[in-house]
């Protein structure tokens, strides 16, 4: 896990699921998943959005060329473990297909215009994936 991720996470655990920086005024979540190739426990934290009452999570990782770690594992292993402020739950993770996929990823955009920049540094299309509560 990279430093960064690291300093997050606990940020995230010794503030009932608020941090500053970077991600200041976001709302984030611990997101539990289950290598795709190690098979072991891996802990990520991505922005969050509610939207019909499932958690929707955005694979942008900044828009870089490659989709994220987690999004990988989500999708060999849909069965995760969230953190949302003080709540742990279990949850099933979706990875959308079109027209959701687009219309929640406008609805992201917004909400937070870094999206958009992700959005136009890549040519790939950035998955959304849906958590809903177990």
């Amino acid at each position: 896990m990279s430093d960064f991720n690291k300093q997050v996470i606990e940020e995230f655990r010794a503030n009932e699921g608020k941090v500053g920086g970077y991600f200041e005024g976001a709302t984030l979540l611990l997101l539990h998943t289950t290598g795709a190739k190690s098979g072991q426990e891996r802990v990520s934290p991505v922005m969050t959005f509610v939207d019909d009452g499932k958690q929707v999570i955005i694979a942008s990782k900044a828009g870089a060329d490659t989709h994220p770690d987690w999004y990988y594992n989500i999708v060999a292993n849909p069965e995760v473990t969230v953190e949302l402020g003080t709540e742990t739950f279990k949850a099933a993770a979706t990875v959308t297909d079109e027209p959701q996929r687009t219309e929640l990823y406008d609805k992201v955009e917004a909400i937070s215009s870094g999206f958009t920049e992700y959005k136009n540094k890549t040519d790939r299309v950035i998955p959304v994936v849906t958590l809903a509560r177990k």
